[in-house]
């Protein structure tokens, strides 16, 4: 029996988002080592601060800041930092309630500790400080993390205006997914077939709908899946889109076109870039065939058949 297929895989993306003016100052005062909550109706002092009220579902906009201190309320060790994590070594993550706040934010603890390192370190109600990263643009990362401080929560909020010179208005929050995929059998024969320049996918015995990529199982009938059928490997393009966002780390020219197609013989479209062809004259119907990427793994683009386009009767159940 042959090994099971194993890749590591990473889904990575960048959002970005606009402020509005209570995130906008919070932020802002971050970066000039200023932390700001907002106040509710009842007189609470929320941070980090919302701009409605979770209670009344009111607008917030009267701005209070708070201490650099404050007294963990929870927490958890984490023994083996991840890549982005805030501290490359061991540490807590702890939500704390800064003195003047109502309620508790989420950071990092480094609790080192001479005499009693790593988890015996932490403990709620232990007083900490900010530790300001020396370098701030306006993040929840100018706060590097947090640091046990002996200090009595003797601050209250104050009234603050939330203005401040150059304030920041955007942020791009990176997104990012690191696993370990294992496709299975049915995945894994579609993708030795792909190695060899072969789609193939699965015939459902109920149905009898051919799925490309297989998923082992028939969606609509709920049933296995296991007679391999060979498609394509030429399709028509069902619909597509225009991207016109150059995405990081992808050396693709915008504008291009993403499409699902359909292959010849499945009942099911997939999805691919097509190119060889101006992004203005893709179409629907347009009948296209694979290029192989670098080791012929994967089908690296779609490009026109040169055919007549397909009727549109022949894949409309397909859209």
């Amino acid at each position: 029996m042959p090994r099971p297929l194993r890749a590591p895989l990473v889904v990575e993306f960048p959002f970005t988002r606009s402020l509005g003016p209570v995130q906008s100052a919070f932020l802002t005062g971050l970066r000039e080592r200023t932390v700001l909550g907002v106040r509710t109706a009842d007189g609470r002092v929320l941070v980090p601060p919302v701009e409605y009220d979770p209670v009344t579902a009111g607008e917030l906009r009267e701005l209070a800041e708070v201490a650099a201190t404050g007294t963990v309320t929870a927490w958890a060790w984490n023994p083996s930092p991840r890549r982005g994590q805030p501290l490359t070594s061991p540490f807590a993550w702890a939500l704390i309630r800064l003195d003047g706040a109502d309620t508790s934010l989420l950071h990092a603890l480094d609790a080192p500790g001479p005499d009693t390192p790593g988890p015996d370190a932490v403990r709620t109600g232990l007083r900490v400080r900010i530790r300001w990263a020396s370098r701030r643009v306006g993040a929840i990362t100018d706060i590097a993390c947090f640091e046990p401080f002996d200090s009595a929560p003797d601050r209250r909020a104050s009234a603050h205006t939330g203005r401040f010179a150059d304030p920041v208005t955007a942020i791009a929050a990176p997104a990012r997914l690191d696993y370990v995929h294992t496709p299975g059998r049915a995945q894994g024969a579609h993708l030795a077939a792909l190695a060899e320049h072969r789609i193939v996918g699965e015939r459902c015995p109920s149905c009898r709908k051919v799925y490309v990529p297989p998923r082992g199982a028939c969606p609509t009938c709920g049933v296995a899946t296991a007679e391999q059928v060979r498609v394509g490997p030429r399709g028509t393009v069902t619909t597509y889109c225009v991207v016109n966002i150059k995405a990081r780390n992808l050396d693709i020219e915008v504008p291009y076109v993403y499409a699902h197609i359909a292959l010849d013989g499945a009942d099911l479209a997939l999805h691919g870039r097509i190119a060889g062809i101006p992004y203005d004259r893709v179409r629907m119907g347009l009948r296209v065939e694979p290029v192989w990427g670098p080791g012929g793994g994967h089908p690296d683009h779609y490009r026109p058949t040169g055919e007549p386009d397909a009727a549109y009767d022949t894949y409309k159940e397909l859209l």
